[in-house]
């Protein structure tokens, strides 16, 4: 898996990659874990009952639209600053005739 960068944001927040909490399976109201080991922080989704017999479901998959609010709430004032900033001109681009798919 690649490495993917996340910015802690002002009251200590970020946001668990999408490809990430699809591929362990995180829901919301898991029970998440944090052990430290040196600069080394393990994350892991817990089990709360030992009476648990069946998986819990797999999350339907977002549509881009979700998953990009999603991304965007996560995101602090500068970092949706420079997001609109970089929209926008793009969006300027394609009225101009640019790739669509650039």
């Amino acid at each position: 898996m690649e490495k993917i960068l996340k910015i802690l944001g002002k009251k200590g927040r970020i946001t668990i990659p999408l490809e990430i909490r699809q591929e362990m399976g995180l829901a919301y109201n898991d029970v998440i874990s944090f052990e430290r080991s040196g600069d080394t922080v393990t994350v892991r989704r817990e089990k709360v009952c030992d009476g648990c017999k069946a998986a819990p479901p797999k999350p339907e998959p977002k549509s881009c639209v979700d998953a990009l609010t999603e991304l965007l709430d996560g995101l602090t004032p500068g970092e949706i600053y420079t997001a609109l900033i970089r929209l926008s001109l793009r969006w300027a681009e394609m009225q101009d005739g640019g790739d669509l798919h650039a």
